[in-house]
């Protein structure tokens, strides 16, 4: 995973971050519909990285910036909106669509 997440922010945003100072934060076990297939979303913290943020998937992302947890904007993925919930109240695990 964490091989993944240094090679897709090299690819997606140009950031080149070592596998050393990244750790895990959260984890959401969700399902989206009763006919979809349950997914997991895995979340971790690069603690440093070097580059500048840049736009390397200008058909699925227009631009990054950073925000406050706090103050997201209301448009977040839901499971993304879960998973930052879930870090600021210091749980490891969250579940979502599950009966």
């Amino acid at each position: 995973m964490v091989a993944c997440l240094v090679r897709e922010a090299k690819e997606e945003a140009g950031l080149l971050i070592d596998p050393g100072d990244v750790g895990f934060m959260h984890l959401v076990h969700l399902i989206d519909s009763p006919r979809a297939l349950p997914r997991i979303q895995l979340v971790f913290r690069a603690r440093s990285w070097s580059g500048t943020p840049e736009v390397n998937e200008p058909d699925r992302c227009v631009e990054w910036r950073w925000w406050q947890p706090q103050n997201l904007p209301a448009v977040v993925v839901p499971y993304t909106r879960t998973a930052i919930d879930g870090i600021l109240a210091r749980r490891p695990y969250s579940q979502v669509g599950w009966a």
